[in-house]
């Protein structure tokens, strides 16, 4: 049996769930439950953040047919627990870094005229945006000014900065937060007790402060510990 890290096992599946980012959290709601739904979202911060945990969560929370803006249900019969294992057709999360050149960008783009299938939005996660080339930027550039309907786009980066202006013109941007260490610390806390791991006291706060406000990478650093 693959062993699972404690990063991937304690993802985020829901905006309750979501340490450190209430300020966005309650927004994506706000624009769910009043159907202000935009066509362009961008995710930056520091990595291990929340940033593609929330672009899952919101691409569920869009298709959920729970009639609750607050969470996702999560129903087997529900399009959005085929999100959660990735599973949906019309969720298509990309790694920038991965497909850079202008082709990956056009086929997209191909991708994104067709509609729907089984979800109200099609739902379009880039990861890393900032590693796309030139070509690949103006390529999406068109897509996001004439964006087809019912297609929502969520771009997430580390490197804001490296980003066209044209691109973040275009874009509702939202700005992750690095956690402090007292959210780690209690996350920490909780997931030693669903797994059954004993720790003397001093070593949580040891791992957040090593962590330097990134949730991965005190799940990481308590991988490493547990298994040493």
């Amino acid at each position: 049996m693959t062993y699972q890290s404690l990063y991937q096992r304690y993802r985020s599946q829901s905006f309750s769930e979501l340490i450190g980012q209430d300020h966005i959290a309650k927004s994506l709601q706000h624009a769910i439950s009043r159907n202000q739904i935009g066509h362009s979202y961008l995710f930056s911060g520091p990595r291990g953040t929340g940033k593609t945990s929330s672009a899952r969560i919101f691409a569920k929370m869009l298709n959920c047919t729970s009639n609750t803006p607050e969470n996702t249900c999560n129903e087997p019969s529900c399009v959005c627990s085929k999100i959660t294992r990735s599973e949906s057709v019309d969720v298509i999360e990309i790694d920038a870094a991965s497909h850079t050149g202008v082709d990956h960008m056009r086929r997209l783009n191909e991708q994104v005229q067709l509609v729907p299938i089984e979800c109200r939005y099609k739902v379009i996660i880039i990861d890393e945006v900032h590693m796309l080339s030139i070509g690949s930027f103006n390529a999406l550039l068109k897509t996001l000014e004439e964006p087809p309907k019912n297609v929502v786009f969520i771009l997430a980066t580390t490197e804001f900065h490296k980003l066209p202006a044209t691109i973040r013109s275009r874009c509702q941007h939202f700005q992750f937060r690095l956690l402090h260490n007292d959210q780690i610390i209690t996350q920490l806390k909780h997931i030693c007790q669903q797994e059954s791991i004993l720790y003397e006291d001093a070593i949580l706060p040891y791992i957040a402060k090593q962590a330097k406000g990134s949730m991965r990478d005190a799940l990481s650093i308590l991988d490493q510990a547990r298994v040493f």
